[in-house]
């Protein structure tokens, strides 16, 4: 090595001192320095040129290189540039009291003696410097601030750093070069300056060399080189966030946040001054963020600030943190807020100062809210100050407002402080349900934070631990949990979603609630996926209604997954608006299609099927896809209309022609539709015959025979209707009168009672046609059908009471239809009765709307008449001449106005 640096002394003798000073660069201490620089008539024998350095090549020897390594302090001598003026520099001890220097003669071997400081003082610049790594690790900090007042103030002075970060090739660094220096300018004011050296993270252990220039006046002022090793001056931030709260045990605790995190452990250093009956100051140093003060009392002040340095004791106290005051109560509650849950224990203590006296804790009662004394059975005294309450089974606090706390006052007697403990009770029973896809590749899960909302500033968070197998018989929060983000839903609901998923794997979850005041957890779940799982709706849902047999047939396929053995549901109903849903079970596992009753066959029906597990785990799939039914025919028409007919020509001949009229057949009957009616006939000579009539509603005929024998046949797809109505005319039959009275009355404009009186006689009378036709109009008949043991009948039509109307009816026997009895408008004597009726429906609500009108018009005369003679009338109440008078009793004038 000693012949390197003599070749590199013969290379660059302009810039022999660097290269010398890097052996004997000055070890910056991470606490304040001194530098010191003398006038060049200083004729101090410390102060020897060049630079301390002999003259002679030999001074490079080993001899002499360890007398530089073992004085901690150098000297040198520079030539300014600008002025050639030499200022003598070199570094002092912490006290700045007196300065070694580096010196050699013509043998190079001796040391020169320390030099005064009164000599710098008078005839030199003084500069205090402190040189720290931030504690951010990004750049190293040089701080100067001159120790007298320099007699070069007036004039622009400038500083620049030059600094070098040399590589290392084992343990030796390479040479250096006078251009491998690089230079940044200090930020100055007048008092102080700042230098900035940016430092790379991986060179945070390397040896920085540097030293500082300062030109003032023309005057250039050198120091010596310096080495430092950045990792080993980091000086921290100061701490953050510096809190103090009173704690559950009544002790004064104080905490702060860390600084940014370093590569290294901290320690704090905690100076507090306590202001209460006794005035203490003290200062400790811990290794924690935080400190307890024990015996903490009513009314007490404290004054705290923080500070951090490495815990090895390398680098350089932070600055303090800014002060921070705390100040307790009259009344002191430990805890002052307490978060728990429902069904929880809890329990308040409280020191009660009153007037500069503390009041003894037997003297101490409890309130809740100022409106429930708490038995005293639930105190108990700690000591002779100190009371404590304690509540069991709690149950959640109801919010009052903007309240969603229980207020705890500690009283002494009747008198209690405006202070209060705040109990908050939480009911963390919160249900977490959780369903798999039936893909059976993720599971969502679902919760509701509605039993938390009146905490405000909580956050919650879902967190779960996966087994390797199954659940536990009690599930337990497990200390290796993880988180899981939750997104909260429209519906209020938070949404979690696993995937992909173990479908054996038991899933334990919670809820864990973040406060302020601490966190809690609701009960925890186990969750086993493959027992949650909602499977896919059946598919290929089809519905009809079987021919034949008239039942809905519902067919469907099971899903892929799962492929456990699964139940189904069938829920069916007619199609419309609001379906009236009915449910079928199905638990046959292999089944694919239910066949049920219906009571409409000709309606549309719609119907959906879902399914879950046979073993009741999971949850009903969706309802699947609905299917529609079509309306077709089923079964043939369950009978053929009922028919009447109209008579047309002259009634003496034996030819008449016959329109036969019917009207169409309802689903119900025709099951489900009617496609044709075809009429058959029948008579004694011309045997059987058909007519197709397609799908109208009347058929005309000559009856030319004794007896003729007609049916109505409805048919549709499937086949001709099985039951049907006959009716036959027989010329003999047409004579035979079995009606002996018929009699009309109208009830209303909409309804008409007929009432008949049938003749003895022995025939088998069937049933009955009521006809009736307005004589006015030309709009045809309109008939009914009736049993033959009814004697009067209501008939429901529009009836207008100035139009003339007939009535007839009309036996129907087996052998063929009767003569009929008609009348030719209403019976008379019903007709003004109705006339009467009808006088007396106009007339009744006259009187009645001109009674009311009546009524209110004496209603409103009173008031004003009231208004118009009583206005004066006293009020006892507010006239003194009138009290104790009663104006319910006869009075004169004169005892009104002179009673005593």
């Amino acid at each position: 090595m000693i012949y390197q640096k003599f070749y590199v002394v013969l290379l660059h003798w302009e810039f022999l001192y660097v290269i010398a000073a890097l052996n004997l660069a000055y070890p910056i201490s991470p606490w304040r320095f001194k530098l010191f620089c003398a006038p060049p008539n200083t004729t101090d024998s410390s102060f020897l040129s060049p630079a301390g350095i002999s003259k002679n090549a030999s001074a490079l020897s080993g001899a002499y290189e360890a007398a530089f390594e073992a004085n901690l302090n150098a000297s040198s001598v520079y030539v300014s540039e600008l002025s050639k003026t030499i200022f003598h520099c070199c570094f002092g001890n912490d006290r700045g009291k007196n300065c070694s220097v580096l010196a050699g003669n013509t043998e190079g071997k001796t040391l020169a003696s320390m030099v005064k400081a009164l000599t710098f003082h008078q005839l030199g610049v003084n500069w205090d410097i402190e040189c720290w790594m931030k504690g951010d690790l990004t750049s190293f900090v040089c701080h100067m601030e001159p120790s007298l007042k320099s007699p070069f103030k007036s004039y622009d002075s400038k500083v620049h750093l030059f600094y070098d970060l040399p590589e290392v090739v084992g343990d030796l660094p390479l040479p250096l070069l006078k251009n491998s220096f690089q230079t940044v300018q200090c930020n100055c004011s007048v008092r102080e300056c700042d230098c900035h050296v940016p430092v790379p993270r991986d060179k945070l252990n390397h040896s920085l060399l540097m030293y500082l220039e300062m030109t003032s006046a023309g005057v250039t002022f050198q120091s010596p080189l310096m080495s430092v090793q950045p990792m080993l001056v980091v000086k921290p931030d100061p701490p953050l966030g510096l809190h103090m709260e009173i704690t559950d045990d009544g002790n004064l605790k104080i905490s702060w946040d860390s600084p940014t995190v370093l590569l290294f452990p901290l320690q704090y250093q905690v100076k507090y001054l306590e202001n209460s009956t006794v005035i203490r100051e003290a200062a400790e140093v811990v290794s924690a963020p935080s400190l307890l003060l024990h015996s903490v009392l009513p009314g007490s002040s404290y004054e705290v600030q923080v500070r951090t340095k490495r815990s090895d004791g390398l680098g350089v106290w932070s600055d303090w943190s800014l002060p921070r005051v705390f100040t307790t109560q009259d009344v002191v509650y430990f805890p002052p807020k307490i978060l728990t849950s429902v069904g929880s224990n809890a329990s308040f203590h409280c020191i009660y100062k009153n007037e500069n006296q503390i009041i003894s804790s037997k003297q101490i009662v409890w309130w809740m809210n100022l409106a429930e004394k708490i038995p005293g059975i639930q105190y108990s005294s700690m000591n002779d100050h100190v009371s404590k309450v304690t509540f069991s089974n709690l149950k959640a606090t109801r919010p009052r407002g903007k309240f969603a706390y229980d207020a705890v006052y500690c009283c002494s007697g009747q008198e209690c402080h405006h202070r209060y403990a705040e109990l908050y009770v939480i009911d963390v029973n919160i249900n977490i349900s959780c369903e798999t896809d039936g893909y059976l590749t993720k599971m969502t899960c679902r919760w509701s934070p509605s039993t938390i909302q009146s905490l405000v500033g909580s956050t919650v968070q879902l967190r779960y631990h996966r087994s390797s197998l199954y659940c536990s018989d009690r599930p337990s929060i497990h200390p290796a949990s993880e988180p899981k983000s939750c997104i909260l839903q429209r519906d209020g609901f938070y949404e979690c979603v696993f995937q992909p998923i173990f479908l054996l794997s038991g899933y334990t979850m919670w809820i864990r609630i973040n406060h302020s005041l601490g966190s809690l957890e609701s009960p925890p779940t186990c969750v086993l996926p493959d027992s949650v799982v909602k499977p896919l709706p059946p598919s290929s849902v089809k519905a009809e209604i079987t021919i034949n047999t008239g039942l809905l047939k519902i067919s469907w396929e099971k899903p892929v997954f799962p492929e456990n053995n699964l139940q189904f549901q069938i829920r069916y109903g007619l199609n419309g608006k609001e379906i009236q849903w009915k449910v079928h079970e199905v638990f046959d596992a292999k089944s694919k299609s239910a066949s049920l009753p219906v009571l409409d066959l000709c309606a549309v029906y719609v119907a959906q099927v879902r399914c879950r597990r046979l073993d009741g785990l999971g949850y009903w799939s969706n309802w699947s896809r609905p299917a529609y039914t079509l309306v077709m025919d089923v079964k043939v028409p369950m009978r053929g209309p009922e028919f009447w007919r109209i008579m047309n020509g002259d009634i003496t001949k034996k030819e008449r022609n016959v329109t036969l009229l019917w009207k169409p057949l309802m689903k119900n009957d025709s099951l489900c539709s009617v496609r044709r009616y075809v009429v058959q006939h029948r008579t004694a000579h011309n045997g059987t015959w058909s007519e197709d009539a397609g799908d109208q509603t009347n058929l005309t005929f000559l009856w030319a025979e004794q007896a003729h024998t007609v049916t109505v046949l409805a048919i549709n797809s499937i086949g001709a209707s099985l039951a049907n109505f006959n009716l036959t005319f027989s010329w003999p039959m047409s004579k035979v009168s079995a009606v002996q009275s018929l009699s009309a009355y109208p009830l209303s404009s909409s309804c008409v009672i007929l009432s008949w009186t049938l003749s003895p006689g022995d025939y088998n009378l069937i049933y009955l046609i009521i006809e009736w036709k307005n004589l006015n109009e030309d709009d045809g008949i309109k008939w009914l059908k009736i049993p033959s043991n009814v004697k009067k009948y209501y008939i429901h039509d529009n009836f207008i009471p100035i139009e003339k109307y007939q009535f007839s009816l009309y036996p129907v026997f087996l052998e063929g239809v009767g003569k009929p009895k008609i009348i030719n408008g209403f019976t008379q004597d019903d007709m003004d009765k109705q006339q009467n009726d009808a006088g007396l429906y106009v007339i009744v609500p006259i009187i009645i709307s001109s009674c009311v009108l009546l009524l209110g018009t004496l209603l409103i005369s009173h008031q004003r008449m009231k208004k118009l003679f009583w206005e004066d009338v006293p009020n006892p109440k507010n006239c003194s001449w009138a009290q104790g008078l009663n104006f319910q009793k006869d009075m004169s004038l004169h005892e009104v106005m002179y009673k005593e």
